[in-house]
């Protein structure tokens, strides 16, 4: 077997080999959605190297049009009822072809999404990305980006989760379990099997560790070129709850499903030359080189308004409480996690870690943010504030928006997000976020009926 097909990706050779031999007979096209999540069509392995491979296939353009539960909303110009909601077409990115081992005889690969008569669809987020790392490669630069996704694991499946509303759950921990090799052995044997699984699907697995929330645990992968990263972290979030739902169990990705801690996704993200030599790291403070600097700058800049990528739902907001270990102020630290903004490694691992996103985050919009950010610092050659010591909670200093009704005009008004978008970017994602708030200021809450049934 060749490399590729050892390591769990696939070369096309590779795939007519396990077609041939019976080995795989399905291959999922997958894009990713507004919400970073995995959509697209099961073809027939044969299908895919007979057509698909040379040709895409097409899907509705409404994929890039709803909301959460796959509803038609109004409101965005490149599908809707008076445009027909047509096609797009999806066509295969053949770097991310790759084993499914927790899918019998399946393999899987990214697609990028075009229009039928040609030319990309720029609100895709894996084209808002490539954009942005395009911005960077003209100057010479390439983005390297690690995802600390953390999530809940429940003894309950997800159809008894739904059935019962999500109330009286059973968290797969009933206490706190943070670093705890006795918490983790509990359900290591879920744990054991993501890690494997994704290691057959070519990821990199660096560990697995306990965290605060009941029932809560992260599982580390290897940093990666950034686009490699962003695929890397949709289609594990996809498979780990795939491979739970196989098991008789539930994860939870999203920001803050209780009153407890929430799932963060701290983002760490560096700068090298496209030749691969790291350029962070420097003579100057810190240890960091101009350009690092005014990356970080940049972040600093930009933080408030580009909040609405790293935040993109209601519920994203709610893990920003002070002593939570989620950052409100809008400072950067050395090694300092009260930050928004944390510089951590030393040299060539020097890099910085965004702790603004959560569990729901759709890792292509919030990568696309960080770069866009970084390159207004080094465009506009801002300086530095020194680093924050001590409490950020406590500082006074300026903060995230609170909510999403706050991140949304910030948003909306960015001049720097409408000029590393564009404007149909811009206004696309904008709707998503009016989209959401109406669903929200619509819906009657648990909170409204204990409240009030009886009482008022």
């Amino acid at each position: 077997m060749s490399d590729g097909a050892s390591t769990g990706y696939l070369s096309v050779s590779d795939l007519r080999d396990e077609v041939a031999s019976g080995r795989i007979d399905t291959v999922l096209l997958a894009i990713a959605d507004m919400q970073g999540r995995l959509q697209g069509k099961r073809l027939s392995a044969r299908y895919f190297l007979d057509e698909v491979l040379h040709h895409g296939s097409e899907g509705c353009n409404y994929l890039l049009a709803v909301d959460v539960d796959m509803n038609t909303v109004a409101g965005y110009t490149m599908s809707s009822w008076d445009r027909g909601y047509g096609d797009f077409v999806m066509k295969p990115d053949l770097t991310t072809l790759r084993r499914v081992p927790w899918q019998e005889g399946t393999a899987l690969l990214m697609a990028d999404l075009t229009w039928e008569g040609g030319g990309d669809v720029p609100p895709s987020p894996r084209q808002i990305l490539r954009r942005q790392l395009a911005r960077l490669s003209e100057r010479g630069l390439a983005a390297y980006v690690g995802t600390e996704l953390e999530f809940c694991v429940y003894d309950d499946t997800y159809e008894e989760a739904w059935q019962r509303g999500y109330r009286d759950m059973s968290p797969a921990n009933l206490y706190n379990v943070d670093y705890s090799l006795l918490g983790t052995a509990r359900i290591e044997p879920l744990l054991r099997r993501i890690r494997r699984d994704m290691e057959g699907a070519g990821l990199y697995v660096e560990s697995a560790k306990g965290e605060c929330n009941l029932g809560q645990h992260e599982i580390a992968f290897r940093y990666a070129e950034a686009l490699r990263t962003c695929d890397n972290h949709a289609i594990y979030k996809n498979g780990a709850k795939e491979i739970a739902a196989q098991e008789g169990k539930s994860i939870t990705f999203m920001a803050k499903p209780n009153q407890r801690e929430g799932n963060s996704c701290h983002i760490h993200i560096s700068l090298r030359s496209l030749d691969g030599d790291p350029v962070m790291a420097g003579p100057g403070p810190y240890g960091l080189s101009q350009l690092g600097a005014r990356f970080i700058a940049g972040q600093l800049a930009c933080l408030r308004e580009l909040t609405l990528l790293y935040a993109p739902n209601i519920n994203s907001y709610k893990r920003y409480m002070p002593g939570s270990f989620a950052p409100t102020a809008i400072k950067w630290g050395v090694d300092n996690r009260t930050c928004a903004l944390r510089l951590v490694g030393h040299g060539p691992s020097l890099r910085i870690e965004n702790r603004v996103p959560g569990g729901d985050v759709n890792p292509y919009l919030a990568v696309a943010g960080l770069v866009a950010a970084g390159l207004h610092g080094i465009d506009s050659e801002l300086a530095l504030e020194d680093a924050f010591e001590g409490n950020a909670y406590d500082s006074g200093a300026e903060t995230v928006p609170h909510t999403l009704r706050d991140a949304l005009p910030l948003f909306e008004g960015s001049k720097l997000a409408r000029e590393a978008f564009g404007e149909d970017v811009v206004e696309h994602y904008a709707n998503n976020a009016r989209v959401e708030l109406a669903a929200f200021d619509a819906a009657v809450t648990d909170w409204e009926m204990f409240r009030g049934f009886e009482r008022m």
